[in-house]
């Protein structure tokens, strides 16, 4: 006796019979192979890859036999970034930055690819013979078992299609991600609930007319599944004008409207049924003769008749096999409020798409229970409509959001469109992958375009993961950060070398923690006195080489077997001594060697001389050790002696931890100095680092904000630019009448171009942040938000009346800037609450 009880079980209508071999089996015999599909982030690809991945799909469909059902699901799903605060390396700012993030929504993207291999009698089904409306389901035995078998073949070729190009790649799932495992919920469930949290019980489900309900989510369904609905035209990808230029075009998929732009919890189903092609084009024959039999007695008989032999010259001219589709999207709420308002947003998103938005309610039960995993073959007939599968596949959404790097080591910014955190690895992924082959960074933004605080955040979290930096800035940029790391080390590190009349800028180029002198460090002390002692122009004679070596080896001699404090001043008086007998004795002549004119060029940076304190600190502090350094020059970058021995000091000392610290990450980082420092004549240690450092597992950066720096420099253009491989762009609408030429000049595509071009142009206005381009090797790039915590824009603020603030109160509390950032923020986020309020 049929079922009459408007109440029944799932148990009893579970149109499903098993899973084995990771695969879906029906109980009407159907089989479904189940994948995850990654597709490319959003915003990160142009017209010409949208085209490649819709050929790929296009050839890949192709592949599979006739009464075969592509069914791609898409789920986005409102969720919360839920930190792990528990961590104990959390720094104060790692810290500050999760909690700044805490519970932020975002809408979140999963793609699966559901391919199902059924009869002919199943595919041209009514929705009135669907598995939900029957009273028992008797399991069938399969009979083409060859078929099957050839099916799985063909599944296999289209899987590989989609690898090989490169843009989407296809995982299958196994059972523990169909059924669910022990610890997660398999897709079935997740269907089932709507909801993809682990161990979520199944609730009770209202599938009618009036009401389509699982627990307390309402939903509505807008579908497209009538040519009438259909745009006039269609295409892989659509200009979204909201983040395009007169100068640039940003694209996104043809139905990114119902994918990620559309903020609601929606799933958005996409079904390609491969009929037989043959059999199809003759019925559409016999329907076309008699519609021009029946034109006498309508027009509409002879417009419907010139359509159909529209649609058959199309077919036969082209080789197009007949498909049907369909597309709709399933949208639900708790608030029937709300329910409103996505009736309405749907129904928008549909519109931008130029299609003609149609609530369905007749078929929403059956349309929900064809779109449960492997159930693909219980899809009514009359819900879809004929087509080829090149404007088919158009419907198809082709991108996700921004995805964390599986990488352990990286940076933290933030998703553009929703401000989730996205941990991004710009150096050894990408180097692992051979998307880079160097480390090397070059970062170009105009003043105000957030570029100081970017590189703050970065070097930051580079500091906070073990690396070695060494900054060298001419604005006091880093003195923040510098300071709160000092303070939270107790004066072990952040060491801030900056020069005033009052406390100038001293070094010890003889002083080791280790006691150890080896060849680096003799070279080092041997290249800065050759510079004091030798002009630009004038280059060293050998026997003078010779001898300074000599003097530098018997005085480093001299420190080891005794207990005399290793200064600069002990140097000159060796030389004046002990050396000069030494010389005596081997009777070196004056042309070779001018002891007298060394000492006399050397005497200002003697005891009681105009720069005596320059090479005599007599802070026991040994560079190498200290993980973060800052050189502040901007008070000597035009000083003609100062300049070139600072200059030297820096570069040795970072070539120094290059050198000698095996193993360990280290970073050099030269804001606008590098111009200064190409200009004394040190362009060749520029060269040097840029093309070396990757050999010694660090990296090189260097910022910049002028256009013409980089346009008219050959140091940048040679050395800088070429060697390196991640380049990181900000705002640049400043430069827009010469963007073609920093193109040119960066090597960027016209995709590189548009992204580069849409950064700001759409932000959120509730929140605070600046976007940042980033491009590695030429193939991969992304726009991101720099956004960050009240403490920490107070760590990297270069606004003066703020760094004051943060200074003046750090130094009434004995020197505690971490406290007086905690202090300012929490003063500052009461502000906004009541403000709000």
């Amino acid at each position: 006796m049929r079922n009459s009880s408007r109440t029944t079980t799932l148990e009893s209508r579970f149109p499903l019979l098993a899973v084995e071999n990771n695969c879906i089996i029906s109980k009407e015999g159907d089989i479904t192979l189940c994948f995850l599909v990654l597709l490319p982030e959003l915003f990160t690809v142009g017209a010409d890859v949208y085209e490649a991945i819709h050929s790929s799909w296009n050839k890949a469909v192709k592949t599979l036999p006739d009464f075969s059902i592509v069914h791609k699901q898409d789920w986005y799903l409102k969720e919360s970034y839920s930190p792990d605060l528990e961590k104990e390396e959390h720094s104060f700012l790692s810290r500050s930055y999760q909690q700044h993030f805490n519970e932020r929504p975002f809408l979140n993207h999963y793609c699966y690819l559901f391919l199902t291999k059924t009869t002919r009698e199943r595919m041209r089904m009514q929705s009135n013979f669907s598995s939900l409306c029957k009273g028992n389901l008797i399991p069938k035995e399969i009979k083409d078992k060859e078929g099957m078998r050839h099916f799985v073949e063909a599944v296999s070729q289209f899987q590989r299609i989609i690898n090989d190009s490169g843009y989407v790649k296809m995982h299958q799932l196994n059972e523990d991600a169909i059924l669910g495992g022990e610890h997660d919920s398999g897709i079935l469930a997740q269907y089932f609930s709507l909801d993809r949290r682990n161990n979520v019980p199944l609730q009770d489900m209202a599938l009618g007319a009036e009401e389509l309900r699982i627990g307390n989510k309402r939903m509505v369904l807008h579908t497209l599944s009538d040519t009438d609905d259909l745009p006039v035209t269609v295409s892989e990808s659509k200009r979204y004008d909201r983040l395009s230029t007169d100068r640039s075009d940003c694209m996104l998929s043809f139905s990114a409207p119902v994918g990620l732009m559309l903020s609601c919890d929606h799933i958005y189903n996409q079904y390609l049924f491969i009929d037989n092609s043959t059999e199809n084009l003759k019925k559409f024959e016999k329907s076309a003769r008699n519609m021009h039999s029946l034109a006498r007695y309508s027009r509409a008989n002879q417009i419907n008749k010139e359509w159909i032999e529209r649609y058959l010259n199309e077919a036969h001219s082209h080789g197009s096999p007949s498909i049907r589709a369909h597309f709709n999207v399933f949208a639900w709420s708790e608030d029937r409020e709300e329910l409103k308002q996505l009736k309405n947003d749907v129904g928008s998103s549909l519109a931008l798409m130029e299609c003609k938005p149609r609530h369905n309610t007749i078929d929403a039960a059956t349309l929900f229970w064809a779109g449960i995993p492997g159930n693909a073959g219980d899809f009514p007939a009359e819900e879809s409509y004929y087509t080829f599968i090149e404007p088919a596949l158009c419907f198809f959404t082709e991108e996700t959001n921004y995805q964390n790097s599986l990488s352990p080591f990286g940076i933290k910014l933030a998703d553009r469109l929703t401000g989730k955190p996205i941990h991004v690895d710009i150096s050894d992924l990408p180097m692992k992958k051979g998307i880079i082959t160097n480390r090397n960074k070059f970062i170009l933004g105009p003043s105000g375009s957030g570029k100081s605080f970017f590189t703050n955040h970065m070097v930051r979290q580079y500091y906070e993961q073990g690396t070695h930096v060494l900054l060298v800035d001419t604005g006091n940029s880093y003195q923040g950060l510098c300071e709160l790391i000092r303070g939270k080390t107790k004066g072990e590190d952040g060491v801030y070398f900056t020069y005033t009349e009052d406390n100038p800028i001293a070094f010890n180029p003889f002083y080791t923690d280790d006691g150890i002198f080896d060849i680096e460090k003799k070279e080092s002390i041997k290249t800065l006195i050759l510079t004091l002692w030798k002009r630009d122009d004038e280059a060293p004679k050998r026997s003078e080489e010779v001898a300074l070596s000599n003097a530098v080896s018997g005085y480093i001699e001299r420190i080891k077997s005794s207990n005399e404090y290793p200064c600069f001043n002990g140097f000159y008086d060796y030389v004046k001594g002990d050396y000069k007998k030494i010389i005596e004795q081997k009777e070196v002549r004056e042309k070779d060697f001018d002891l007298a004119n060394f000492l006399n060029v050397l005497e200002p940076y003697y005891r009681g001389g105009e720069y005596d304190y320059l090479l005599n600190s007599e802070k026991q502090m040994d560079l190498l050790t200290k993980r973060f350094i800052v050189f502040e020059i901007d008070a000597i970058k035009d000083h003609k002696v100062l300049f070139p021995v600072v200059t030297i000091i820096i570069m040795e000392t970072f070539i120094n931890k290059m050198r000698r610290l095996k193993g360990i990450r280290k970073m050099i980082l030269i804001e606008e100095a590098w111009k200064a420092i190409a200009k004394e004549g040190m362009a060749e240690y520029l060269k040097y680092l840029f093309k070396t450092v990757r050999k010694f597992f660090g990296e090189a950066v260097v910022v910049t904000q002028e256009v013409d720096d980089i346009i008219h420099s050959p140091i940048v253009r040679e050395s800088i630019i070429n060697n390196s491989d991640c380049k990181i762009l900000l705002d640049q609408r400043k430069y827009a009448n010469k963007f073609d030429e920093i193109q040119n000049m960066l090597g960027l595509t016209e995709r590189e171009k548009s992204q580069i071009l849409s950064i700001n142009q759409d932000n959120d206005p509730s929140r605070l942040y600046k976007e940042v381009w980033i491009g590695l090797g030429g193939t991969h790039s992304a726009v991101y938000a720099t956004e960050v915590s009240t403490q920490e824009y107070l760590a990297y603020t270069t606004e003066e009346s703020e760094k004051m603030e943060v200074m003046n109160l750090a130094h009434e509390m004995g020197g505690d800037v971490e406290g007086a950032i905690k202090k300012i923020s929490l003063k500052r986020i009461k502000g906004l609450e009541s403000k709000d309020n």
